[in-house]
């Protein structure tokens, strides 16, 4: 059974949310801010995290920074802000993803299943060597999720980590935004464009030597991004 840690100051919201996971198989942890979500993240187990942003004490924005020093646990941003700043905020921090108040339950526990779908291990059945992606210096075993960068281990979030092992599966090919949307995210592409931008921005931080002229994840004008089988690339 899986836990899901959900954190608002609004209490009402918390009961609500709280009783739809129940019902949907999940156990439920429950903070009021950012500070009681990180002692929550500390002495249990869980795999997912369903957070608000505006809060007292330690906002939203503040807690997934100080989670993602120690923690790749799927953070959904649940908020009643619209604005694309804070979304954009949200997702450079190392959110995977956001919904906005009011929400609908079931479109909610869609994204709670899609996320944890990609957080958890896939492919248990193969075998090892068809679950090992490497191109140039990168390497992504998707046995135990590690991606190495020229021999070193790096730290990516799991939206991040599924990004690259799509890309790298298929060295050369193009996908275009919608296309890594639904791939990765499991649902329709709507809006995909400035999300799949993001996330991949942020990977390109971790991986590229120069993030702004990148040799692995290039962007090809007019048509997505593809995984070079060369170095070099131009800034996006």
């Amino acid at each position: 059974m899986y836990t899901v840690l959900v954190c608002d100051d609004e209490k009402d919201i918390v009961s609500a949310l709280k009783i739809y996971l129940t019902s949907d198989g999940y156990d439920v942890l429950c903070a009021y801010n950012g500070e009681e979500a990180l002692e929550l993240m500390e002495t249990h187990t869980v795999h997912l995290v369903l957070m608000d942003i505006m809060m007292p004490k330690t906002d939203g924005l503040t807690a997934l920074s100080l989670l993602r020093e120690k923690y790749n646990t799927p953070v959904i941003f649940t908020t009643a802000k619209s604005e694309d700043t804070d979304i954009v905020l949200g997702l450079n921090l190392g959110a995977d993803d956001y919904i906005t108040k009011p929400f609908n339950p079931v479109e909610l526990l869609a994204r709670v299943r899609s996320q944890l779908r990609r957080y958890t291990t896939l492919g248990a059945a193969a075998k090892p060597e068809d679950n090992v992606f490497a191109c140039g210096g990168i390497t992504v075993n998707d046995n135990d999720k590690t991606v190495t960068v020229d021999g070193d281990p790096v730290g990516l979030t799991p939206t991040e980590y599924e990004i690259l092992k799509f890309l790298i599966r298929s060295p050369g090919k193009v996908y275009s935004p919608a296309e890594i949307y639904r791939a990765v995210w499991r649902d329709d592409p709507y809006g995909s464009d400035s999300t799949v931008a993001v996330h991949i921005r942020h990977l390109r931080e971790k991986i590229e030597i120069d993030p702004n002229n990148p040799r692995y994840i290039r962007v090809v004008w007019g048509h997505g991004y593809q995984f070079a089988t060369q170095k070099g690339g131009k800034p996006s």
